[in-house]
């Protein structure tokens, strides 16, 4: 999730195990320990775009890097906090650190919770900013935050906002799980053929959800929206793996298409080589578009290797997805 939403959960997750002995610190110090499991994205400025993809939401996003870490913050904040007690800060710290890769995994991205073990959960019901879920969170904790430390209304409007967010997380399921069997349903009314078939939401809500269908050749992608009074149609898009050559047994190439899951496609334009990411849908919904939010540009770099070079976006595409998306969510 976006770092605004983790720092709320953190300084919820904080209140709820110390509010009531360290009043806000409990709050800041949960919000600190919420943000942690990014710093990542780091990697990015030290390694290639694969290797940078590869480690995102890996060990810091973990258990066992939240176990570890825990009594660490907790003996550094021991030595200059008046409040001495190490369990309760090590409690802090490790829920507050492991809350951040729970919520991560109703993701797309997903995470690697049980690092080193190399398997992604990623139940894919939640995209990564989602006011339904963030607003009414922030509101009560804020609530929470001016009431006296002692105070029963303090915990409650803590606990109505952790209720309240857990809720929609589990709500969030439930509208996968709907739209999913829409989605089967029209493949087999329309009888297509497929292997498998993956369902997410689409930016900023859970009403319009997406889906990637694979068949022998090609990817299905695909629009439902809870107000849709029209059959659901898909768009077709070669898989074109074979454009790779040999490049399709560099490592590399292998290493990217493992962190795709599988669901990518291969194209050319203006003479560059694309690694197109499906797993994160288009920049734009009009028929026939080829932005994908997650593509690459493969290249050989002056020593011969493989690197992967992210295609930019922009405002105006960020702009345009928006009011196509406005307009996709109340129906087709």
């Amino acid at each position: 999730m976006d770092s605004l939403t983790q720092i709320i959960l953190g300084a919820a997750v904080g209140e709820a195990v110390l509010g009531k002995k360290v009043g806000n610190k409990a709050m800041l110090y949960g919000a600190i320990a919420g943000t942690i499991p990014d710093l990542d994205i780091f990697a990015s400025y030290f390694t290639d775009t694969v290797s940078a993809l590869a480690i995102h939401r890996g060990f810091s996003h973990s258990i066992v890097f939240s176990a570890m870490a825990a009594p660490i913050l907790a003996w550094v904040v021991t030595r200059y906090e008046a409040y001495k007690d190490f369990k309760g800060w090590a409690w802090l710290f490790f829920w507050a650190l492991f809350t951040h890769p729970l919520l991560d995994a109703f993701t797309t991205w997903g995470t690697q919770l049980f690092w080193p073990l190399d398997i992604r959960i990623a139940f894919q019901s939640i995209f990564v900013i989602d006011p339904l879920y963030t607003v009414p969170f922030l509101i009560f904790l804020i609530l929470a935050m001016f009431q006296k430390r002692t105070s029963t209304k303090r915990r409650r409007y803590n606990h109505i906002g952790l209720i309240v967010s857990s809720s929609y997380l589990a709500l969030t399921l439930v509208l996968k799980w709907v739209a999913h069997n829409q989605f089967e349903s029209a493949l087999i009314d329309q009888n297509i053929a497929y292997k498998q078939i993956d369902t997410r939401p689409s930016p900023l809500n859970t009403i319009l959800w997406s889906a990637n269908i694979e068949t022998e050749d090609a990817y299905l992608l695909a629009y439902y929206s809870f107000f849709d009074t029209q059959p659901i149609s898909f768009e077709t898009y070669k898989k074109d793996h074979e454009l790779l050559g040999n490049l399709a047994d560099n490592k590399k190439v292998q290493q990217m298409i493992g962190i795709s899951k599988g669901w990518y496609t291969i194209s050319y334009k203006d003479s560059k080589l694309l690694f197109n990411d499906l797993r994160f849908g288009l920049l734009s919904m009009e028929k026939g578009a080829q932005n994908f939010v997650f593509q690459y540009e493969i290249v050989r770099d002056a020593d011969g290797q493989v690197q992967f070079i992210e295609q930019e976006k922009t405002n105006r595409d960020g702009r345009k997805l928006m009011s196509d998306l406005w307009a996709r969510i109340k129906g087709n």
